[in-house]
C-alpha cells in the first residue's frame, strides 16, 4: 500500500518534492547502516562497480580523520551489493515511485551519503538531471531516505520549491577551497534564492523531481548525516544524450513488466543533447567520452 496520497501527489507536482514521513522502519535503516560500516571497516569487500569515495579534504590531507568512517563522503553504485540494493527494490519505496512515474520502472543511480564531521562537505544548489541521459524529466524521480536524524546542524537537504518547473541550467564549480568531485552548482543561483530546509527523522523519505534545485550544507556536529538514495525512471524514457554508447551499460528494471531483467533503453536521435554544454569548461569530466 502506497503512502503517497492524492494530496501528496498534488504537492509533488506543485513544489517539485514531497516527504513521506516514517516510510521505512528502523530495522531496515539499521541493516543499511551496518552494511556501510562493514564496507568501510574492511569487513566486507565493496561490490563490483561500487565506488567508496573519500571526502576531498581527507584525500588532499587537509583533514586527518579520526576513524575510517570519518574519511568517507559517500558510497555510489551499490546495485551489486545485495544488502544495500534491498533499499532500491523495497516494495514500500517502489509503491511510491509508481505514483510519480508509472508502473514500469528502472533504476538509474544509487548512493549512500555519509557526510562526516570536520570537513566542508557542502553540495551547492544543483539539478540532478545534469547527470542523467534520460528524458523526459517528468518520468524521473529521486528517493532520499534519512538513515538517522537530519537537521540544519548536520547538513540537511535544502530545496527551492517550484524550481522544477524551470529548465536544466548550466552548472559551474563554486569558488570554494574544497569541493568534492562533480559537486557542480547551478549558474545564476545565489544566496538570495529562497530555499527550504528539509529536516527529517529516521525513515522519512523525500521524493523529488530531477530539475528541482537542491543542495546541502555543512555538517557542524560531531556525528554523521547519513541518507540512502536511488533515482528511478520510467521505461517510457529515451536516451537523449548525443553519445549512443548506452548499450554498453544495462539498467535494472525494478518494477512492472520485466522486473529483474536488464534494460539498455531506447535512443532518441531527433534532438540529441550535448551533456558537456551544461558542465564547467576545463572540468576533467569534459574530456571523457559521454
Amino acid at each position: 500500500m502506497t503512502q503517497i496520497t492524492d494530496e501528496m501527489l498534488e504537492a509533488y507536482w506543485r513544489d517539485g518534492f514531497v516527504v513521506a514521513r516514517g516510510l521505512l522502519d528502523s530495522d531496515s535503516l539499521q541493516r543499511w547502516i551496518a552494511r556501510l560500516e562493514a564496507i568501510v571497516e574492511g569487513e566486507v569487500e565493496p561490490a563490483p562497480g561500487m565506488l567508496v569515495m573519500k571526502d576531498v579534504m581527507v584525500a588532499r590531507g587537509a583533514v586527518q580523520p579520526g576513524s575510517r568512517m570519518e574519511a568517507i563522503a559517500k558510497v555510489q553504485d551499490y546495485e551489486k551489493d545485495p544488502v544495500l540494493w534491498s533499499y532500491a527494490t523495497d516494495e514500500r519505496l517502489l509503491g511510491c515511485v509508481e505514483r510519480f512515474v508509472g508502473r514500469d520502472v528502472f533504476s538509474i543511480h544509487t548512493m549512500l551519503i555519509n557526510k562526516p564531521p570536520n570537513v566542508d562537505g557542502r553540495h551547492p544548489l544543483h539539478q540532478d538531471l545534469l547527470y542523467f541521459p534520460f528524458r523526459p524529466a517528468d518520468k524521473i524521480v529521486a528517493s532520499w531516505t534519512a538513515l538517522e536524524r537530519v537537521t540544519k546542524e548536520n547538513g540537511c537537504l535544502v530545496v527551492v520549491p517550484g524550481s522544477h518547473r524551470g529548465e536544466l541550467l548550466e552548472h559551474e564549480n563554486p569558488d570554494w577551497e574544497y569541493l568534492n568531485a562533480a559537486y557542480f552548482g547551478a549558474k545564476g543561483v545565489d544566496a538570495s534564492t529562497a530555499r527550504l530546509h528539509l529536516e527529517m527523522e529516521p525513515g522519512d523519505t523525500v521524493f523529488f523531481h530531477p530539475i528541482l534545485l537542491h543542495g546541502s550544507g555543512r555538517n557542524r556536529t560531531q556525528g554523521f548525516r547519513r541518507a540512502i538514495s536511488a533515482h528511478y525512471g520510467s521505461l517510457e524514457c529515451t536516451w537523449d544524450w548525443a553519445s549512443q554508447q548506452f548499450n554498453q551499460r544495462k539498467y535494472t528494471i525494478v518494477r512492472g513488466e520485466g522486473a529483474g531483467e536488464r534494460w539498455s533503453g531506447t535512443g532518441n536521435s531527433e534532438n540529441p543533447i550535448n551533456p558537456l554544454a551544461y558542465i564547467p569548461t576545463g572540468n576533467p569530466t569534459r574530456h571523457r567520452d559521454v
